[in-house]
């Protein structure tokens, strides 16, 4: 009895050894059981006090740097290790984790943590437990192990940004990029102009920033005070991740230009579209001040941070708007070019030049370094694709790996699912197998610092922001797949790390209380019956019926004669797939129409695109209260659902922010039918119809046009 229950207990440290993730470079079972109890201490040196008090307040272990190493869980320092190198032995007597530095030890501490029973990310160690001995030697791949979180334009305060960074944490992603600037929120207090965070960190109500994206009817946002950023970076430093802020320059500005117009080029744009809002969002390059402000501004970000880097973007700048300032005309002169772009060159350089004066080094989007000009000492992230990461790496540049196909979190994960779809559709297997380009030479794979993941907020704050539900979904597994690449690499296959996250890892995202995402169910009909199968094993599977929210447990095929009626859904633990059916819920048909509306046509991006069903509208100018969407069918339709949308697929902008809809039978005499939520509302036509029609409500939408996509119409079956 006493040898079965020995070998089972060697037996689940070795699969529990297996599946610790990321991936370990080295692991070598033992003979023997080290018996971990609430009588275990922890025992360290002294440079580790912080860390030990860590690791004791999550194993619920006391802590004494005196104590002897017999029967005890000890800490080392030993300066024979790389960076974030370490080794953890299990033995009869003792746990060791010895590592070179600080982040090493807390490498070791994340895996000893795998290594143990879920429930000791829940705080909740049920002790004892029996390991198996072993000893893990790892170190890794990348030194850069990244994730970017934009909280600009949906807010997220620090008790929320401690929670990311505790996920972070525990997959070692040592890097955490906060993107605390763009055009729709200023997140930083500036002490010297707090006007920035105290106007720009809020849209809506009384703010000069027009709200956008969501939470259209309230004066919304936030901003993090100088004693909470300085709290995080200490917050963050602990769990062995440095906090790297992005102040976005010089274009994504519209909301410090919202607070200090006199940053904007000197001239007077149209805003008859916009409603008399000022949409532009790049600095004047040529104004001498703003060169004064952003020595205030980033001096006083470069004494806040610890890293050695501050972001300061080059993305995706609207150079046109320099072409119509005769200041920047002039600059352009001064500098014998015509090509505006080299006035972002010009800035940039300015700016780093700034940051050189403070101690830092400057790091920027890859569009930044197209030509050349920035030292070679500036940080590049790849984000565009990857032919423009190997030209980041073949200019000579520092290069962080992070193409938005493969490693924007906010993409969508399936066709159906939330999220953008300009970059990609994909999931954490895309991540997980993503292959740097071929034919590099050894110089440039030297240059690549790392991976990173990103996740931008535009669609989050019509999310639930509030909660983090949403954010999980999208950042998990990806986040997994991401630290298993840069840590380790992707040589085992899809197969034995998905293995991994449905039998080991899910469990402990659980105790996380972690939202993750499982893989949607695979749903089938044939033979008058609909199966579904979940691709996650260990899943349970649920089902409803269109228009109704009450859930129903999936055991065995159900047989129906209308599969276009059934949703289904995976859960397991604290993860959720996303709802899915069959293919005739999908299908839709495409009847002849007209669009009309009174807010005018663009010329660049006409009616005919909806007409067709092959892409969107765009009209002349935003709505105002009274204006109108209208589309009549050449013949009465039957359906049994009109899907009506304004604005992006993905995210509520360029959308009627407020309205109804009305349905006409006839194409003359109309009722109202639903609510406008989010631009979009979803009709169910009692008999045939000919016409539909929006109606706005609102007064402005925050933007210079309202986009109009093609209706999306399900048949009758």
């Amino acid at each position: 009895m006493k040898l079965g229950l020995l070998l089972a207990t060697l037996l689940t440290a070795r699969i529990a050894a297996a599946g610790i993730l990321p991936t370990p470079s080295h692991i070598t079972h033992r003979e023997g059981v080290f018996v971990l109890d609430s009588a275990t201490t922890i025992t360290f040196d002294p440079r580790l006090g912080q860390l030990a008090a860590y690791l004791g307040e999550r194993l619920g272990l006391p802590c004494d740097a005196a104590r002897s190493s017999d029967r005890a869980l000890v800490l080392r320092l030993d300066e024979g290790y790389a960076p974030e190198a370490y080794v953890l032995r299990i033995l009869p007597s003792r746990i060791e984790i010895e590592a070179g530095d600080t982040g090493g030890v807390f490498n070791g501490m994340q895996s000893l943590f795998q290594l143990l029973p879920p429930e000791v990310y829940a705080r909740t160690p049920d002790y004892p437990v029996r390991l198996g001995c072993c000893e893990i030697a790892d170190a890794p791949r990348y030194a850069y192990r990244g994730m970017h979180l934009d909280v600009a334009r949906t807010w997220i305060g620090p008790e929320a940004v401690k929670r990311f960074i505790d996920g972070l944490a525990c997959h070692k992603i040592n890097k955490l990029h906060l993107h605390l600037s763009d055009d729709e929120g200023w997140r930083i207090e500036i002490r010297s102009h707090p006007e920035l965070a105290a106007v720009g960190g809020f849209r809506g109500g009384d703010s000069p920033v027009r709200p956008v994206y969501g939470k259209w009817d309230e004066k919304y946002g936030g901003y993090f005070t100088q004693e909470e950023l300085r709290e995080l970076a200490d917050y963050a430093a602990l769990r062995n991740i440095e906090i790297i802020p992005e102040i976005d320059l010089p274009g994504h500005s519209r909301n410090i230009a919202r607070v200090r117009p006199e940053i904007l080029c000197r001239y007077t744009p149209d805003t008859s579209a916009s409603n008399g809002y000022d949409e532009r969002s790049a600095w004047c390059v040529a104004r001498e001040e703003n060169y004064a402000l952003l020595e205030d501004i980033l001096g006083e970000v470069c004494a806040l941070f610890p890293s050695p880097y501050i972001h300061i973007g080059g993305d995706e700048v609207e150079a046109s708007q320099w072409k119509r300032c005769p200041d920047c005309r002039a600059l352009m002169r001064r500098l014998g070019t015509e090509d505006p772009h080299r006035l972002e060159e010009y800035f940039m350089e300015r700016t780093a030049a700034i940051l050189a004066r403070h101690g830092k080094l400057p790091a920027v989007w890859n569009e930044a370094v197209r030509t050349g000009t920035l030292p070679r000492t500036t940080r590049v992230h790849g984000w565009e694709s990857t032919k423009a990461v190997r030209a980041s790496l073949a200019a000579g540049y520092p290069t962080v790996v992070m193409p938005a196909q493969s490693f924007y979190f906010d993409m969508r994960q399936t066709p159906h699912e939330e999220g953008h779809s300009w970059a990609a559709v994909f999931d954490a297997k895309e991540t997980y197998e993503y292959t740097l380009p071929e034919g590099l030479t050894a110089d440039e794979r030297c240059r690549i610092l790392g991976f990173q993941g990103a996740f931008w907020t535009e669609a989050y704050v019509s999310h639930e922001p509030e909660r983090p539900d949403y954010l999980d979904f999208m950042c998990y597994p990806r986040i997994c797949a991401l630290a298993e690449q840069a840590w380790h690499g992707n040589a085992e296959g899809w197969e034995a790390f998905s293995e991994t996250l449905r039998e080991e890892h899910y469990d402990r995202l659980t105790a996380m209380d972690i939202r993750f995402r499982l893989f949607p169910p695979v749903v089938q009909y044939g033979e008058g019956a609909l199966t579904a199968t979940a691709p996650d094993t260990e899943a349970e599977l649920y089902y409803r019926l269109e228009g109704d929210t009450v859930e129903h447990r999936y055991t065995r095929p159900i047989r129906t004669d209308a599969p276009h009626r059934y949703l289904f859904r995976a859960r397991q633990g604290t993860g959720r797939s996303a709802e899915v059916g069959a293919a005739a819920y999908y299908r839709t048909i495409a009847p002849a129409l007209t669009l009309a509306t009174s807010m005018g046509e663009s010329r660049r991006i006409p009616y005919a695109n909806v007409e067709k069903y092959r892409g969107v509208a765009r009209t002349a100018r935003a709505c105002r209260q009274g204006d109108w969407i209208r589309y009549d069918f050449a013949e009465p339709v039957r359906c049994r659902e009109v899907f009506l949308q304004t604005g992006h697929l993905q995210v509520p902008k360029t959308i009627v922010t407020t309205g109804y809809a009305e349905i006409s039978y006839d194409g003359t005499h109309f009722e109202r039918a639903g609510e406008l939520e989010k631009g979009s509302v979803t009709l169910h036509p009692a008999r045939p119809l000919r016409s539909v029609r929006i109606v706005s409500t609102c007064d402005d939408n925050g933007c210079a046009f309202v986009t109009i996509q093609p209706p999306r119409i399900k048949p009758v079956l």
